[in-house]
């Protein structure tokens, strides 16, 4: 579903010459999302291959929106990074026996949080997962990578739902949606999504704003995406 169609307006046709303007006025947008998600996946795949998809990823915004305004930047910056995580989980990078290990880590999480009625502090999980910091730090960026990815769809979806919302109105309901999503966060979880969705700052960069670990920073984000992603789903 094209967003112009949603709004019910045809989309400008664009020429070679327009595209390529509108490509290199965006261009460093897409230099941010991939060194965001550089920061956040490692070395997973090269940095120029991720311009390279997240320009792709630019152009078929460009060419779903029609004529630029001042909200195409967050549009676009959805599907640029929309695009870089597909053709992540599209070449399905990591090995069959890590992601079988990261399940159970994960259920080992979600044991440990239920028996203590809390999430647990990093040095909690680090001892009863048997790991290293640095393993450790590493499993919690490749997870949250993933729930990043999976909210940038569900964001992309409630933006661009079908059936009879192809009015200013509905556009509004879904902000307000997402907007009730955030007041569901306490202080810190709202300023982890700020900062990564409204300031596009990295997981290092994030991190060095509220003085808080990486893992420590992917946690409150992992708890931050759940509960906005289970307010959405009920409203």
């Amino acid at each position: 579903m094209r967003y112009s169609e949603v709004c019910g307006v045809a989309p400008a046709a664009y020429s070679d010459v327009d595209e390529q303007r509108q490509l290199l006025a965006y261009a460093p947008l897409v230099k941010r999302i991939v060194r965001q998600l550089n920061a956040q996946i490692t070395a997973i795949m090269g940095r120029e291959d991720m311009e390279q998809i997240g320009l792709l990823g630019l152009l078929d915004a460009l060419r779903r929106y029609g004529p630029p305004d001042e909200k195409f930047g967050s549009y676009a910056a959805l599907r640029v990074r929309g695009a870089i995580l597909d053709e992540l989980r599209r070449l399905d990078w990591r090995p069959r026996s890590v992601r079988q290990e990261n399940h159970k880590l994960r259920d080992a999480l979600r044991a440990l949080t239920r028996r203590l009625g809390r999430e647990p502090s990093d040095a909690e999980a680090i001892e009863a997962l048997g790991l290293t910091p640095e393993s450790y730090q590493e499993y919690r960026l490749a997870d949250s990578a993933e729930e990043f990815a999976e909210f940038d769809d569900l964001v992309i979806e409630l933006s661009s739902t079908p059936s009879d919302r192809h009015d200013p109105e509905a556009q509004t309901i879904a902000r307000r949606s997402i907007e009730q999503a955030l007041n569901e966060l306490d202080e810190r979880e709202q300023r982890v999504i700020q900062l990564y969705y409204e300031f596009e700052l990295g997981l290092k960069e994030i991190s060095a704003v509220l003085g808080l670990t990486e893992a420590r920073v992917c946690q409150l984000n992992k708890g931050a995406l759940r509960k906005m992603r289970a307010f959405l789903q009920q409203s």
